[in-house]
């Protein structure tokens, strides 16, 4: 065995033993765990609130369009980070690349905009 395949000995002995606790508990918890069912043990919970109508009611193609587009501009600040504390040493070339990037998520931002893709009608 090579020298570097030798460092990944521990993660894969502790990978194994994880997977292999996970699912001698989720064996046990089926085998032993006990079964029994009511009308109010298989009604659905939420956070106290009486449900009411269907639990596959299906959601708005409005809210996951909101989410991803709240994922996608969330994911700019992990690149300004890296920008904010190597600003002195990239110099005016990382000042340019920077507006440039912040020019076309704002020109992304405006075109949802103009979509409507973050109206709620």
């Amino acid at each position: 065995m090579d020298v570097s395949q030798v460092n990944y000995v521990p993660v894969v002995i502790q990978s194994v033993f994880a997977a292999g606790f996970v699912a001698t508990m989720l064996a046990l918890s089926h085998y032993v765990g006990p079964r029994r069912k009511s009308k109010i043990k298989d009604d659905s919970f939420e956070c106290g609130i009486k449900s009411y109508g269907n639990a596959r009611m299906p959601f708005s193609v409005k809210y996951f369009v909101v989410a991803i587009l709240f994922v996608l501009f969330d994911i700019e600040v992990i690149f300004l980070y890296p920008w904010a504390v190597n600003f002195r040493a990239l110099g005016f070339i990382g000042l340019y690349k920077m507006f440039l990037f912040m020019g076309l998520l704002l020109i992304g931002f405006f075109y949802i905009l103009k979509k409507g893709a973050l109206d709620w009608e």
